[in-house]
């Protein structure tokens, strides 16, 4: 409701300030009130033909015809500064009322054939040898603009376009950690679609151009969380399926304590997730040394994932393997898992080739004599088997050793003792449906409840009361998914903090356009992996 609030008060304003001008400009004012009537008077006063009116219905284009025919607008009154245009942009309808009571300002004609008469005068002095006559106009030229101006002007149109395609096309994305290997490999930079599942409308406004959520050097954040805006999202150009890479905000982000390193949720705390990992963080936080910090969905930090199982479906994981509705789901090629790897005492494991297979540093998790930890998929694994005999390999048993229930979702040990490879049955939501709520199960569904979908939620006595009425029963008003990581023991995933809302997917990797060891181009490129396809990795 926010935005559409937005949108009439700044057409209302708009038409205004088309009243004042209109007025001044000898058309009939009452035109700057009719809906697309005044667009066409506007073409008329800059010269524009006025079947470009369209250029304003088809989104996104209309962000750049809105701009120029403000520009154009402005000029036809004789204003060509670079401020002049600047406000034109960003506070037209304001500048537009201005313009139109200033009795000093006067409608000089239209400004886009005005520029092009002017150009061809110049041309003809040029062709006919007429330089007296040239360099007058020359230095009469009001449409003449300096170097740095051109320069300036050049730069702010460069990133207000970036800023725009990042914003609602194409987002330029790094792969940080190796969650996904070996699909993605740490320092694969992606190009994501925003358009593929539906480009969101944004909800922070205020914000440093081209930077997601941080200002590097000064620790701090990147926007202002007003004024804000209420996310929308526009028709997909397709459906999340089964398997499908997908590029989303972390939902757990909401609050976050950053460091150097990587960023926390308030949740990994409270569940002692930092503690555990990293335990200076833990202190630092527990000192109050580092601040909380609440961020909007669109400023959450971006995740990639798998997209396992879709609205509706049914999971279960059971000693590794992903069952969906029942079946053992089709499980990606490059699939990892942590395995034992042991040899006999006394002669090493040759890791020369592990970077030419693919075994990162990261994937190499610890040794001892007679025993490596690695990381491995199907063919790596079959590699480091050939090179000796004598070597054996067997899975770890990460879920059983590691996990405690208190740290997997839904973080109820009393109800769910599952870990990350033995979890569920469970439900992934779907937009319309009804589930029963039960002491038992509320754990699954709180999250979704209070925060995801903003109701008041409350429990009292074993009993639910959602928006002030008892009530053992909630129909989600969104779709969810399941994501995991195909790093299967090395990946902060669904099985940590749960379901994927629909308002939180940000977009389809396209292709990967750089790919640099360990993300730092002076350790080597793989030129095998530019522009390969991420969507089907």
């Amino acid at each position: 409701m926010s935005i559409l609030i937005f949108l009439i008060v700044g057409y209302i304003l708009l038409s205004i300030g088309l009243y004042f001008i209109f007025q001044k400009a000898g058309v009939e004012p009452w035109k700057g009130f009719v809906p697309v009537l005044n667009f066409i008077e506007w073409c008329k006063l800059v010269g524009r033909p006025t079947w470009h009116v369209v250029w304003l219905f088809v989104p996104l284009v209309n962000i750049f015809v809105y701009a120029a025919m403000a520009v154009e607008l402005v000029r036809s009154f004789g204003k060509y500064k670079f401020v002049h245009s600047f406000l034109a942009v960003v506070a037209a309808p304001i500048y537009f009322i201005l313009l139109g009571n200033n009795k000093e300002d006067k409608y000089l004609g239209q400004s886009r054939i005005m520029e092009r008469e002017y150009m061809a005068r110049m041309e003809e002095a040029a062709e006919k040898n007429e330089a007296r006559a040239l360099k007058k106009l020359e230095a009469n030229n009001p449409y003449k603009k300096t170097a740095i101006r051109e320069w300036v002007e050049a730069i702010a149109f460069a990133v207000f376009a970036a800023a725009f395609i990042r914003m609602f096309l194409i987002e330029a994305y790094v792969i940080p950690t190796s969650s996904m290997e070996g699909s993605m490999l740490v320092g694969d930079f992606l190009f994501v679609s925003k358009a593929h599942y539906g480009i969101r409308t944004p909800k922070t406004v205020a914000m440093v151009p081209l930077l997601h959520n941080r200002l590097p050097f000064f620790n701090t954040e990147s926007y202002l969380k007003n004024p804000s805006l209420e996310f929308k999202r526009l028709p997909a150009l397709e459906t999340i399926d089964r398997n499908d890479p997908v590029v989303f905000n972390y939902p757990e982000g909401d609050s976050v304590y950053v460091f150097p390193q990587r960023t926390w949720s308030v949740y990994d705390y409270r569940r002692n997730s930092i503690r555990d990992q990293i335990p200076q963080h833990h202190q630092r936080i527990k000192q109050g040394k580092s601040d909380l910090i609440t961020r909007p969905i669109d400023k959450k930090d971006h995740y990639i994932k798998r997209c396992v199982a879709i609205p509706g479906d049914s999971l279960e994981i059971r000693d590794r393997q992903v069952y969906i509705n029942g079946a053992a789901a089709e499980n990606p090629p490059e699939l990892q898992y942590v395995y034992l790897v042991k040899y006999p005492p006394g002669t090493p494991i040759n890791t020369r080739k592990f970077d030419e297979w693919g075994i990162s540093r990261e994937d190499q998790q610890g040794s001892r004599d007679g025993m490596m930890i690695l990381v491995l998929n199907e063919e790596q694994k079959a590699k480091v088997q050939a090179m000796d005999s004598k070597i054996e390999i067997e899975p770890a048993k990460v879920g059983e050793t590691v996990d405690s229930p208190e740290k997997i979702f839904p973080h109820d040990p009393a109800n769910f003792k599952w870990n990350r490879d033995n979890f569920g049955p469970i439900y992934i939501p779907k937009k319309g449906a009804t589930v029963t709520l039960t002491p038992q199960n509320i754990a699954l569904y709180r999250r979704i409840i209070d925060v995801y979908e903003d109701n008041d939620f409350r429990e009292s006595g074993g009993k639910f009361i959602i928006n002030g009425e008892e009530s053992n029963q909630y129909t989600f008003k969104m779709n969810y998914y399941w994501m995991m990581g195909d790093n299967r023991h090395n990946s902060e995933d669904a099985r940590m903090w749960g379901f994927v809302p629909e308002n939180h997917v940000v977009g389809k990797p396209l292709i990967i356009w750089m790919s640099a060891k360990d993300g730092n181009p002076f350790k080597g490129i793989r030129f095998n992996r530019i522009f390969k396809r991420a969507d089907k990795l």
